[in-house]
């Protein structure tokens, strides 16, 4: 069967995105500490987007998105197991930036790199035009793709008021879900909201298993 043309041009995309190095050769700020190692799983086929932050370090030694802790919490708030989550034709991956970033002084991740954003961002989902619900993680992949949608978020708004308000984006098009990042630094969060296991949680499982149904 012949590929479409919105096939074939996320096949270019995606094979420019793999081959990027602009954040060593001519990054904006200081560059990329580490050779470029890009993560990302599309598909034309997928109806679920996972837009995240970056990948972290565990992430960039394997090449394989959410092989992590996180990882594991995230496919638990999913109700999926890893081979459904790493089913390209069923599950989007696109981080806001595609290489990990390296730490900061106090060993934290360094924020998603501009480079990404700026140059791939708007084309790649372009070429994702099936995506029907997109789970936006933290404020990167929220201020994005909200925007991106016609739903700009409130400057002065946090990751967890963006959540509190998950059920007004339940009618938009495509559907999004803002969540927390999944990292154990969040763990204390989850304990303080409850409503978030309670609410949100069987809401996003019911969807995520509404579009990875076979």
């Amino acid at each position: 069967m012949a590929r479409s043309a919105s096939g074939k041009k996320l096949e270019e995309i995606t094979a420019r995105i793999r081959a990027c190095r602009f954040c060593v050769e001519t990054p904006e700020g200081a560059k990329l500490p580490h050779e470029p190692r890009p993560v990302l799983r599309v598909s034309p086929t997928a109806r679920l987007l996972l837009a995240s932050q970056a990948p972290g370090n565990l992430v960039n030694q394997t090449g394989i998105p959410f092989n992590d802790p996180s990882g594991n919490r995230l496919r638990d708030w999913m109700g999926v197991d890893r081979e459904t989550f790493y089913d390209a034709s069923r599950i989007a991956i696109a981080p806001m930036g595609f290489c990990f970033p390296g730490n900061d002084a106090a060993g934290g991740d360094l924020p998603p790199r501009p480079e990404c954003r700026a140059r791939w961002h708007d084309s790649l989902f372009a070429a994702l035009p099936q995506i029907e619900t997109v789970i936006a993680i933290g404020r990167y992949a929220q201020d994005y793709h909200f925007a991106r949608l016609g739903h700009a978020l409130p400057k002065g708004a946090g990751v967890s008021e963006i959540v509190t308000r998950w059920r007004e984006f339940q009618n938009a098009t495509p559907l999004i879900f803002p969540l927390p990042h999944p990292s154990w630094r969040n763990t204390g969060w989850l304990k303080r909201n409850p409503w978030f296991e309670a609410e949100v949680l069987p809401a996003l499982r019911a969807e995520v298993a509404r579009l990875v149904k076979t």
